[in-house]
C-alpha cells in the first residue's frame, strides 16, 4: 500500500504553530503578539522608507508598516489561510486592529512592571519543539521560509504570558463562584440528559459599540469564507478568537444548545455535523460556530478518552531520494501488518535500519491534534496508525491501551473551574475594552 503523506514537513510545522498557543497560555486568553521592530525579513529586503512608514500610533507608540506586514505573514503561516494578495488585503485591517490591542496589552503589562524573562520563553519553545518532534532550529527555518523571524514567535509567547499575568494579578482575587451557581449548572445538565448534544468549536470576535460592530462585520464574514475554502478552523480560532476556547483552537467540547449564548443555540440546532455557520451577532460580539459532531443523551465525551501510545520511527532525511522513500513506505506497511502489541513493537521496528521506538505515553484524546486523534480513534489496540511523513522520517503510533471516558456528570470542582475561567475571561475582555476606550489610537 502506498505511504499516505498525512503530514509533510511544512504541514507539521504549521500544526506546531497552531498548537503553540494552546500549550503556552492559560485557557483564558490568546492574543496576537507584537513583533519587534528590528525583526529580520528572510524573503526580501525592504527600504528604510518602507520600514519606517506608520500603520498606526497607540498612545505615542508607533506600529510601523513593517511590523504590520510581518504580523500578516505570521497570521498567514500559523492560521493556514493561503498567502495570496487577495487574502492579505482582506485580513489586513483585522490584523491591524488585533495588533493595536496587542500594543495596549503590552503597555498595560509594562505599567504593572510585569516582565517575561527570555529564559521562560526559551523553555516554552523547547517544550513546543519536543512535543512536536522538531527542534527549535527547524521551527526557525520554517518561519524564515514564510518571511517571519524566530523573534516573532518568541514575542507571541512572551506577550501571551504577560497578558495572562496581568489578568490574573488584577482580577484573579475578585472572581468568586457560588455554590448556587454550581447547583444550577448541575440541575440544568440533569434536566437535559436526554436532549441532543453538539461537539462545538467557536470563534468569538467582540465589539465595543454598534459602530465598531459594523466596522468589523465584513472582516468576520471573510474569515468564514476562508474557513469554508479550506483554512483550518482551529488555526483561525487561535489567531483571531477572543474567547477562552481560542487556546484550544476554538474547541468547547460537548454542549447542549441551552448552554450556548442567546441566539447561538437556536442556529446550532439547525446545523449538521461539518457545517460552519455564518457570523452570528450577539449583544457584545460575533460568533462563528463549527458543529463537529452530534449525539443524543449524556454519553461519554470521546475527547476525554485515555490512550497509551508508543511512537515508532523509520528515519529519513527531508531530501531523501524517491527510492528511499518507497523503501520506507514498504517497511512501514510491513510493520503495520505484523505488529499486534506494544510488547513486540520495539523489536519489530528495530528489524529495519535505524528504526526506533519511544517510551509509552499516556494522553487524553483532547490533547491530540485533530488528525492524530482521528487516526488513533480508528486504530485498534495493538495496531499502528497510518504512516506519517515528517521532518524526521516515517512515523507511526502504536496503540498500547485505550480506556473510554465514562458518561458521568462533571464534578463540582470541574464546574467550579469552568465558571471561574469564564468569569476571569469576561473581566479580561472588559479590561481590554477600557484600555481601548482610554487610549489614543491614530490609524494611518
Amino acid at each position: 500500500m502506498k505511504l499516505e503523506m498525512l503530514a509533510g514537513a511544512k504541514t507539521l510545522a504549521r500544526g506546531l504553530l497552531r498548537r503553540s498557543v494552546l500549550r503556552l497560555t492559560l485557557a483564558c486568553f490568546v492574543a496576537l503578539a507584537a513583533l519587534p521592530a528590528d525583526a529580520v525579513d528572510a524573503q526580501e529586503s525592504r527600504s528604510a522608507t518602507d520600514s519606517q512608514a506608520i500603520a498606526a500610533i497607540v498612545n505615542d507608540q508607533v506600529i510601523s508598516s513593517y511590523d504590520l506586514d510581518q504580523r500578516v505573514r505570521l497570521v498567514m503561516v500559523s492560521s493556514g489561510i493561503p498567502n495570496t494578495a487577495e487574502n492579505v488585503s482582506r485580513i489586513r485591517g483585522q490584523v491591524l486592529r488585533a495588533l493595536v490591542d496587542e500594543y495596549l496589552k503590552r503597555q498595560e503589562a509594562q505599567r504593572l512592571n510585569i516582565r517575561i524573562e527570555q529564559a521562560e520563553v526559551d523553555s516554552a519553545l523547547e517544550r513546543v519543539a519536543q512535543r512536536s518532534n522538531m527542534t527549535v532550529a527547524q521551527i526557525e527555518e520554517f518561519l524564515e521560509e514564510g518571511g517571519v523571524s524566530k523573534s516573532a514567535l518568541e514575542a507571541q509567547i512572551a506577550s501571551d504570558m504577560a497578558w495572562q499575568r496581568v489578568v490574573q494579578q488584577q482580577f484573579g482575587g475578585l472572581v468568586t463562584v457560588g455554590q448556587n451557581e454550581i447547583d444550577e449548572v448541575l440541575r440544568r445538565l440533569e434536566e437535559e440528559a436526554d436532549q441532543p448534544r453538539y461537539l462545538i468549536s467557536e470563534i468569538l470576535i467582540t465589539f465595543d459599540s454598534p459602530v465598531h460592530a459594523e466596522e468589523i462585520s465584513a472582516g468576520i464574514q471573510r474569515l468564514v469564507e476562508q474557513i469554508r475554502e479550506g483554512a483550518p478552523f482551529e488555526g483561525v480560532a487561535r489567531q483571531f478568537s477572543q474567547s477562552p476556547s481560542a487556546a484550544n483552537g476554538g474547541d468547547i467540547g460537548w454542549v447542549h444548545a441551552s448552554q450556548l449564548p442567546e441566539g447561538v443555540g437556536s442556529i446550532v440546532t439547525n446545523m449538521q455535523p461539518g457545517m460552519v455557520s455564518d457570523p452570528i451577532r450577539t449583544v457584545n460580539g460575533f460568533y462563528i460556530i463549527q458543529v463537529r459532531s452530534m449525539q443524543t443523551g449524556t454519553g461519554a465525551d470521546p475527547m476525554r478518552d485515555q490512550y497509551s501510545l508508543m511512537q515508532v520511527l523509520l528515519p529519513l532525511t527531508p531530501d531523501a531520494e524517491p527510492a528511499a522513500v518507497n523503501r520506507r513506505a514498504r517497511e512501514a506497511q510491513e510493520f503495520r501488518s505484523q505488529v499486534t502489541s506494544c510488547e513486540d513493537a520495539p523489536a519489530l521496528i528495530r528489524k529495519y535500519l535505524s528504526g526506533t521506538s519511544s517510551p509509552l505515553q499516556q494522553v487524553i484524546a483532547g490533547q491530540l491534534d485533530p488528525r492524530t486523534r482521528q487516526a488513533v480513534a480508528r486504530t485498534a489496540v495493538g495496531g499502528a496508525t497510518e504512516p506519517i511523513r515528517s521532518e524526521r522520517g516515517v512515523e507511526m503510533l502504536v496503540i498500547c491501551g485505550h480506556r473510554p471516558a465514562q458518561g458521568e456528570m462533571p464534578t463540582r470542582a470541574q464546574i467550579d473551574d469552568t465558571l471561574y475561567e469564564q468569569q476571569l475571561s469576561m473581566m479580561g475582555r472588559r479590561h481590554l475594552r477600557d484600555l481601548r476606550r482610554d487610549a489614543v489610537v491614530v490609524y494611518r
